[in-house]
């Protein structure tokens, strides 16, 4: 692991190009892809091991939904899991000989924080239709406008800095660590590195999972 705030740029395809960051979530994503395929093609009746940490996988993000937003677990799950599998492997992989973790990069974090930004409207508009979802930027009075518009970038930033700034820190601690200790405590280090990174994947799919309710319940409070 190394804290390499500066990713490495891979090969470039004119004005685009491509960091060893971009190359890690691509191959995250096939990953994923290829398991979700898999899993779903032998599903079985009597299921095997992965098919019951799969389906317990589910029911415990559905019922992380469930005590946020009680009626939309089936909707919400989907994209809330889906969060959490990428960042708790993007966060790990760089235990991973040959890897770095994508989190690392700025860039990475801040189009993870642009995707919770665009959901959070998407489903805000899904649920409650354009023109209630939309009014509420100007209630009660059109005053507001601006700093609710100010609002949801700045927690966009903050979503994105938080995410990049704990994983920086987390690969530079441990590069003291083992700087000043030597091999004497890989270990430690190890379950460290494994800890954070899953709380910090877990932490980051709870505040989208608040904004997303945020965006749901403030209509549904206005229209009772």
């Amino acid at each position: 692991m190394q804290p390499d705030v500066f990713v490495d740029v891979v090969f470039q395809i004119g004005p685009l190009q491509i960091t060893d960051s971009i190359l890690t979530i691509w191959f995250i994503t096939l990953v994923l892809f290829g398991l979700v395929y898999w899993l779903s093609k032998n599903l079985k009746k009597h299921p095997n091991i992965l098919q019951v940490v799969a389906e317990a996988t589910i029911e415990v993000v559905e019922s992380a939904i469930r005590d946020v937003l009680p009626q939309y677990d089936k909707l919400l799950a989907p994209f809330i899991l889906s969060l959490w599998l990428f960042l708790g492997l993007a966060n790990l992989i760089g235990l991973i000989p040959g890897f770095e973790s994508p989190t690392r990069d700025l860039s990475i974090t801040a189009a993870l924080a642009v995707i919770v930004f665009l959901s959070v409207h998407w489903f805000g508009l899904k649920t409650q239709g354009a023109k209630k979802y939309l009014h509420h930027y100007i209630s009660p009075s059109p005053i507001l406008l601006p700093f609710h518009l100010i609002s949801e970038v700045s927690r966009t930033i903050a979503l994105a800095m938080r995410l990049f700034g704990n994983m920086i820190s987390l690969e530079m601690i441990a590069m003291i660590l083992l700087l000043v200790a030597g091999f004497l405590m890989p270990i430690p280090i190890l379950m460290l590195h494994i800890i954070e990174a899953l709380v910090q994947a877990y932490i980051f799919g709870m505040l989208a999972l608040i904004y997303i309710a945020s965006a749901i319940q403030t209509q549904e409070i206005k229209h009772e």
